[in-house]
């Protein structure tokens, strides 16, 4: 059985609607001392060098993604090591023995 875990969100903004029922998602990462920072996952193929986040003030990372309604399971790969999103909702097992983030979008009306 997959357990998920529940987990409150904390900062993460409101997706804005695109064009074709795609979401604009943001994906924020708090990585003061990293030198380089991605988003992978079940949207690109678990390849974090296909979407890098990119510095902002403060020690936070950001990148935007345009994703069709549905869930996914990411992680943050920081410097090269995976990490969780700590502002994830849901996480969900994976076959690594850790959890994956879970962003589930829904469509935009």
């Amino acid at each position: 059985m997959n357990k998920r875990i529940k987990r409150q969100a904390a900062g993460r903004k409101a997706p804005a609607a695109t064009p074709g029922g795609v979401v604009k998602v943001r994906f924020q990462c708090h990585a003061p001392t990293a030198q380089r920072v991605g988003v992978a996952g079940t949207f690109n193929d678990w390849q974090p060098e296909a979407t890098p986040l990119q510095p902002q003030a403060d020690g936070l990372w950001m990148a935007e993604l345009p994703l069709s309604p549905g869930a996914y399971e990411y992680l943050f790969m920081v410097d090269g090591c995976w990490r969780p999103d700590p502002n994830a909702m849901e996480t969900s097992p994976n076959p690594f023995g850790t959890l994956n983030s879970v962003l589930r979008v829904n469509a935009m009306r």
